[in-house]
Formats: structure tokens, sequence, C-alpha cells
């Protein structure tokens, strides 16, 4: 949607809002693992109180978002060693699965993630957004008043 566009406003006692007008950015966390990523937003496609927000992509608090999943498939593929939302029977995908698995690693690392890869399980939902590359979020921030996007994803 273009680069990021926020307001400045001026409020009760001098204080100040900042309104965004246009995002295209923002902080996502991923609350089973943890982790927070800075990732693109990509589409609004659901919206509680009003379809006419969906339809003009208003960003607001509690919005149902899409957002970028590759920050978290590169987390996931780091910390755990494990590939994660490829679909079966691309060759070309199998190449790249190989060249993450079979890194050089030191001994204290592999150790590392075979303790890791015992807790490794993700939903089967949130496996097929992995695989489209991309993840519903709700933002829990108020873009209007904080000019920030974020959020986690659902």
């Amino acid at each position: 949607a273009g680069p990021k566009r926020v307001h400045e406003i001026r409020t009760m006692g001098g204080n100040r809002k900042f309104r965004a007008l246009r995002l295209e950015t923002g902080n996502f966390s991923w609350g089973s693992e943890g982790v927070s990523r800075k990732t693109r937003l990509i589409d609004v496609v659901y919206n509680a109180s009003n379809n006419e927000l969906v339809r003009t992509k208003t960003l607001v608090k509690n919005a149902i978002i899409v957002v970028d999943a590759t920050p978290f498939k590169q987390w996931y593929e780091t910390h755990y060693g494990l590939p994660i939302g490829k679909k079966k029977g691309g060759r070309n995908q199998s190449e790249v699965d190989e060249a993450i698995l079979n890194k050089p690693r030191s001994n204290h690392l592999k150790r590392k993630l075979e303790e890791r890869k015992a807790g490794a399980k993700v939903d089967v939902h949130l496996e097929e957004q992995f695989a489209a590359g991309r993840l519903y979020a709700c933002v829990s921030s108020r873009p209007g008043q904080s000019g920030r996007c974020d959020g986690y994803i659902l």
C-alpha cells in the first residue's frame, strides 16, 4: 500500500497522538513460541464491527489481517533446524531443505537442536498458512492512536 504515512496530532494538554494513515510493517508476536518479529502487512480480511473497514482495508484494534510469514519461517528453521510449511512433492524445495538440514554444525549445536526437535510441534492450520507464505494475525495495538500496528499470530 506504499510507504508509511503517520500524522502527528495535538491533543488535550499539548500531548500528541500518532495517527497511522498508511502502514506497511508491524511487530507481531507468535505467543506459543515466545518470539516477536517485524513483518509486512498484506491485507485486512475480517473486522467484527464493520465490513466497511474490511473493504477499505482500515487497520483498527482487533481487526484480523494477513501478514508475511517469512520472518517467522526463518526463525523456526534456524531455531529447530526443521523445515516448516513445505508443500509435498516440490523438487526444488527438497534441495533447499537439504541445505538447511545439512549445514555444518558444532556437536554442541547438534545436541541442542535434537533436544528442541522433541517439542517442535506446530498446529495443522498454522502449518497450512506457512505453506501459503501468509499468516493470520490480530491487531492488538490501536494504529489510529499510536501510529503502530502490532499484534499476535492466531
